[in-house]
């Protein structure tokens, strides 16, 4: 298991952890860097017709384990056991956090990461029904708003990302964001 205040450490210093496929543990600091800014994000028309029909319940930290566990069941994946362990080990410590959402009381989508002062860094999504993770990711900026978060980090950006305003800037720019975000007293719940 990665040593909690290691992995937070990294989290501060703009590293995270990922698995190979020999199940080595490598850190990275992309350049560039994707983030969410949160003042920017965006809904598409269609997912906020959704969020009205309230076809979705999301929850906070009631199924971390279940949630870690669905993003590794992919057909390439970059969490092993060793990163299940680590990052439940930071949920228990209060720095890990999922957001689940349900669909008649199933978990349909959900997705993890870390907080660190007034920073998230959002590690993994997975859905089982449509839509499921997405509402996640709304609901998850909505908390970091109501908590006067400043940064959402995404590590990568990607086609999905990119829809809600995800950006990308350079490393330099990143860790003074990252900086100044992590000093702020924040308390993610």
């Amino acid at each position: 298991m990665i040593d909690p205040e290691l992995l937070l450490q990294g989290y501060r210093l703009g590293v995270f952890p990922m698995a190979m496929e020999d199940d080595s543990i490598e850190w990275f600091s992309p350049d560039p860097r994707a983030i969410l800014p949160l003042e920017d994000f965006h809904a598409p028309h269609a997912l906020r017709r959704l969020l009205r029909k309230r076809v979705f319940e999301t929850t906070i930290d009631n199924a971390f384990s279940e949630v870690i566990v669905a993003c590794a069941k992919r057909k390439d994946t970059w969490i092993n056991r060793e990163i299940i362990e680590s990052y439940t080990r930071l949920h228990e410590l209060g720095h890990a956090h999922s957001v689940e959402a349900w669909k008649q009381g199933r978990l349909a989508g959900g997705l993890y990461g870390v907080a660190v002062g007034g920073a998230f860094f959002g590690e993994s999504m997975f859905h089982r029904v449509t839509d499921a993770s997405k509402i996640a990711l709304v609901a998850l900026v909505e908390h970091l708003r109501a908590r006067k978060f400043v940064l959402l980090d995404t590590q990568w950006l990607t086609p999905h990302l990119q829809q809600f305003g995800g950006v990308e800037i350079s490393r330099h720019h990143y860790l003074r964001l990252l900086r100044r975000a992590v000093e702020l007293p924040r308390k993610f719940l």
